[in-house]
């Protein structure tokens, strides 16, 4: 699938250094777009941007604690100072306990993927909120399970954070209203990365959801096309 042209427009990926995260990258740096990432480990984001190889003037990787609101404040005020504008905000940042009934499940678990999904995108979207509105092409994308409108007993916890982490996107899409700014949730099953193909080459994958296909979704998502959706769920098949 071609991607569609991103040139110059700015995106800010929370949780890049992940397993989706270089995916995306790599399709947004394809489409032309600059890239500002972040992940809790610096050493990570450097590697990442190397192998991206974009000038300068395309790449922005910083260590971040999205769990300190002000932290997240602060990078958005320092994009803007950089590149003047932030067009999109794509909220990558993931986690997962479970596999245990939900009487038997630690509420540690609840607490831990409380801060990791539900957290760190309140205090992403509150920082980027002003930034997403001021410009033409205002994005955001969360990237959500299906397990959050199918809740499992085993999984619960993982199910009910998912699940209010769509809550609180749609709502971001409701404040939105009739802007230039759009807020959608891509939905897929557990993630297929290109590592987790090099390490088992034999695996059956047949349930998974190809990283390739949400990078290609999320990049949709971000272009002129996708400007009439707002506050909906793209469902991606296995």
């Amino acid at each position: 699938m071609t991607s569609p042209s991103l040139d110059g427009r700015v995106y800010a990926i929370a949780g890049i250094g992940g397993g989706l995260g270089p995916v995306v990258a790599e399709r947004l740096a394809g489409a032309g777009a600059v890239l500002a990432g972040t992940d809790r480990d610096q050493g990570r984001l450097d590697e990442l941007g190397e192998g991206l190889g974009l000038p300068e003037e395309r790449w922005d990787g910083r260590a971040v604690d999205l769990l300190d609101e002000e932290a997240a404040r602060g990078w958005c005020a320092a994009l803007l100072e950089r590149f003047g504008r932030v067009d999109g905000l794509l909220h990558l940042v993931g986690g997962w306990r479970g596999g245990r009934p939900l009487h038997e499940a630690p509420l540690a678990d609840w607490e831990l993927l409380h801060e990791l999904l539900i957290r760190t995108l309140q205090h992403a979207t509150r920082a980027f909120h002003d930034a997403l509105l001021a410009g033409p092409h205002g994005r955001f994308v969360l990237v959500s399970a299906k397990q959050a409108q199918a809740p499992s007993n085993s999984n619960a916890a993982y199910a009910a954070a998912k699940a209010a982490a769509e809550a609180w996107t749609l709502a971001l899409a409701d404040g939105f209203g009739d802007g230039a700014a759009t807020a959608n949730i891509v939905v897929v099953d557990a993630i297929l990365t290109p590592r987790m193909r090099e390490e088992s080459p034999a695996g059956d994958f047949s349930s998974f959801t190809p990283a390739e296909h949400i990078a290609g979704a999320i990049a949709f998502l971000c272009s002129d096309a996708a400007r009439e959706m707002n506050g909906q769920r793209l469902t991606l098949a296995s």
